[in-house]
């Protein structure tokens, strides 16, 4: 059987991700990656697309779910490649969390994985679940 934590514990992990994004003097990143997903943290493959959150990043988590504000889309991609994985970044480029991508059933799901250099990407929403299981 699986640990399961109660909600006001699970907010308070959530609100500590968002706390670490929020880190800096501006705005978290999200940066898109192709290629093999590194360890946690470890150097990062091709940069495809690099998208900025809201400042702050969202509002406190509610019920074991981070909701995440508007995010602006990136205009121009840097690279052509296939989306594979993402990582989150404060604004001083501080590692905070890295996740899969794919276009269902993945911690970041793209309309479609393949990104096409100084074409636009954009994710419409974004929350973090830390659910029992």
């Amino acid at each position: 059987m699986a640990l399961a934590f109660a909600t006001t514990l699970r907010n308070a992990m959530l609100d500590q991700i968002k706390t670490a994004l929020d880190a800096g003097s501006g705005a978290a990143l999200i940066r898109i990656y192709d290629g093999t997903r590194p360890a946690t943290g470890g150097t990062a493959t091709t940069l495809l697309a690099e998208l900025t959150c809201t400042d702050p990043s969202a509002g406190s988590a509610s019920s074991g779910t981070l909701t995440f504000s508007s995010i602006t889309q990136d205009a121009s991609a840097n690279a052509t490649g296939t989306a594979t994985w993402f990582r989150m970044v404060d604004s001083a480029a501080t590692f905070v969390m890295d996740g899969n991508v794919s276009t269902s059933g993945s911690d970041l799901n793209l309309t479609t994985t393949a990104i096409v250099a100084t074409q636009p990407v954009s994710i419409s929403s974004a929350t973090i679940t830390a659910g029992n299981a």
